[in-house]
């Protein structure tokens, strides 16, 4: 888009703006994650703060925008000369979630280097982003090989390419900008960290403010350089604004009480090392900068707090994201905050927002704080004969001719999650990275070679000298020396990990409904959903209980979304254990066809027993036999308890062509022993 939408033009999303802002006054925030519901302006704001960054001097002809007072001593375009720069605007260079680690990092031009012998490197995206902006739309869908390169380049300032022992090395200092869905699924802590900032943001509720939002896109769109220039007074007046930050931002002084105020928060919410201290220390002082003045106040430290600390104070993906505000006015008090008077008036285009949570921050209960978790539903009291009834005498509800939803019970918590065992798609799969099943992948060991199709990537030279070495004549080379041709060129092929879909079909029928047993059955599956996360996982999840079976989440990169689902789970009635299966197979059709190389992994969880309608058993087998003659590898995970157990859950495994464990098999450290002694036997047996 050749005229971006004006900053200003913004209607609200005071947090989203105000973290932007900051960012342009003190790029050492270290970047800002915009997590928010779709259609809230995340990407018109980003792509417009790049025309109010100051513009940056750079040495002419340099790819990687070498800084003229100092360049680069080791810029592969230098070595430079001192002085002679141009100014040119900020770049902000956009990182497509589907490219590869050649485009973001640059790559070596191998033909060239193998017929010339001329060591060529086409810069990446991270030497375009040097100084500038680099900014990643759903940067929670990044692939896990580019975030591990981007994570490289934050920690370091600079970017490493190295490809058949040529190494090369470029300063690569950005500012680090996402945005995100959080229902799509989460970032892996490492990156969530790297953020300086983060804000929550929600489309207004407020009918007056959604009306001017519309009016002003619908002028925009009609015509985009005239509505830029009805807003390019505001637009001016912010960018001497940021400029004027930038220029006092070298004055602010950051006391030992704001210290002391900012290192009591950290330790108050229980982050993780030390790089919320600093990020805080330098949020508050850009705020300083930005009110105009030279001294850090404690509502500076406050609204640093807000900024810095909620994505940094989660244990696990289950946690919700946020800040008790109580326990941080009290912290701040303790250690000599609350004398200052906040200015409550915050300046148009990006002033700092209320200290209220915002429209965004959902209203608690009095007392309850933010940070502590959620409570387990309450278990119901009376009924308990009644679910031991529906537990030991499914044959006679079904006699009776009881509603299907008869016996329903209200949810319960699930247990303490825990580490569970290592469940795999069994063969050589070749979907998406992650860290699950056997794949072959763009990353891993090298395991053999092949004719490349399309753009060679990693190439396997060993292969290409044996395919190159015998027409070395016929191609008239009688000396020392190689002739290569691209036929002659062979790529790598590796094996790695990948990630797969997992789709759990959870019965939660009236034998379930024990207490002691659905809160087990739900920490299992818990465990398993926290597995899935750390293994860069889709997840689904489907329910029978009753007559039929319900797909309570379709496939999808979150797994909190899952977990909110399986934690208001009801329970009652039969046991359709057919219907459960039959929509599991529905489901994985579909998806199939949206993603066919990211092989499924079925996890049943059921103790067995099918009883929803007539020869229940015989329709369960039939169902389970569709899976299995389509080769889905399944888990069934026996729920079954009590001393006389009727093994049906291991029958239904074996109709899948699957494997059963019960919920203490689930665990890792109860098969540890088991490893021990395979190995051992196998030690001897060598």
């Amino acid at each position: 888009m050749s005229t971006p939408y004006p900053f200003t033009a913004v209607v609200g999303q005071d947090d989203l703006r105000l973290g932007l802002l900051l960012n342009a006054v003190s790029p050492a925030v270290g970047g800002v994650l915009v997590r928010g519901e779709k259609g809230t302006a995340k990407s018109t704001a980003v792509r417009a703060l790049a025309a109010l960054m100051p513009d940056v001097p750079v040495v002419p002809g340099c790819r990687f925008s070498c800084d003229p007072a100092s360049p680069d001593p080791a810029c592969p375009d230098g070595p430079h000369g001192a002085g002679g720069g141009v100014s040119r605007g900020a770049r902000m260079v956009e990182l497509p979630v589907g490219a590869s680690e050649d485009r973001l990092v640059g790559a070596l031009d191998i033909e060239r280097a193998l017929a010339e012998g001329v060591k060529a490197f086409e810069p990446g995206l991270l030497a375009a982003a040097n100084r500038g902006i680099l900014y990643v739309d759903e940067v929670n869908l990044l692939h896990d090989h580019l975030v591990d390169v981007l994570l490289d380049a934050a920690a370091m300032g600079a970017s490493y390419v190295e490809r058949e022992g040529v190494s090369v090395r470029h300063a690569a200092r950005f500012l680090l900008v996402g945005t995100m869905n959080p229902e799509e699924g989460e970032l892996r802590p490492q990156l969530l960290d790297r953020f300086g900032l983060t804000v929550e943001v929600a489309a207004s509720r407020d009918t007056d403010q959604r009306v001017e939002v519309v009016r002003r896109r619908l002028a925009y769109d009609a015509d985009p350089a005239g509505f830029a220039a009805e807003w390019a007074a505001e637009e001016g007046a912010l960018r001497e604004r940021i400029a004027a930050a930038r220029a006092l931002l070298p004055e602010v002084r950051l006391g030992d009480g704001a210290l002391r105020q900012i290192a009591a928060t950290c330790a108050a919410f229980e982050v993780d090392g030390m790089r919320a201290d600093i990020v805080m220390a330098r949020t508050a002082t850009a705020l300083a900068a930005w009110a105009g003045r030279t001294d850090v106040l404690a509502e500076d430290v406050r609204q640093a707090a807000l900024l810095a600390l909620p994505h940094r104070r989660r244990r696990n993906p289950f946690d919700a994201p946020g800040l008790d505000e109580d326990k941080l006015d009290d912290t701040l008090e303790q250690n000599g905050g609350g004398d200052e008077d906040p200015d409550p008036d915050g300046p148009g285009g990006g002033g700092r927002p209320p200290h209220d949570g915002g429209p965004d921050t959902p209203p608690r209960p009095e007392g309850e704080s933010a940070d502590a978790p959620a409570p387990s539903v309450p278990e119901q009291d009376r009924g308990q004969g009644q679910e031991q009834g529906q537990e030991q005498g499914q044959g006679q509800e079904q006699g009776q001719g009881r509603p299907s939803g008869g016996g329903e019970q209200r949810p319960v918590g699930a247990t303490e999650p825990f580490r569970t065992r290592m469940l795999s798609v069994p063969g050589l799969g070749e979907g998406a990275a992650g860290r699950r099943s056997r794949a072959r992948t763009e990353h891993g060991r090298t395991t053999g070679s092949r004719q490349p199709r399309g753009a060679l990537t990693k190439l396997h030279l060993a292969a290409t000298v044996q395919a190159a070495a015998p027409h070395q004549r016929a191609r008239g080379r009688s000396g020392p020396g190689l002739v290569v041709r691209r036929d002659d060129l062979r790529q790598a092929t590796r094996e790695g990990r990948e990630g797969n879909l997992v789709l759990f079909v959870v019965d939660a029928s009236g034998s379930m409904a024990a207490r002691q047993r659905m809160g087990a059955v739900k920490g299992a599956v818990l465990s398993l959903l926290l597995d899935a996360y750390q293994r860069r996982d889709k997840v689904g999840l489907v329910t029978f209980r009753g007559r039929e079976a319900e797909v309570a989440l379709p496939p999808t990169s979150s797994v909190d979304a899952a977990a909110a689902r399986l934690e208001l789970l009801p329970t009652g009635g039969r046991t359709p254990v057919a219907a459960g299966l039959l929509r599991a197979h529905e489901v994985l059709r579909v998806e199939r066809l949206r993603d066919p190389s990211r092989r499924p992994l079925l996890v049943v969880v059921t103790d067995g027993r099918a009883t929803g309608g007539p020869d229940a058993v015989a329709l369960a087998a039939r169902a389970a036999r569709l899976h299995e003659a389509q080769g889905i590898a399944s888990v069934v995970v026996d729920c079954e308890s009590g001393p006389v157990r009727l093994g049906l859950a291991g029958v239904l495994a074996r109709e899948l062509g699957g494997s059963a464990v019960t919920l203490d098999e689930l665990r890792a450290d109860s098969i540890a022993g088991l490893v021990k002694d395979v190995q051992e036997t196998n030690r001897r047996a060598a």
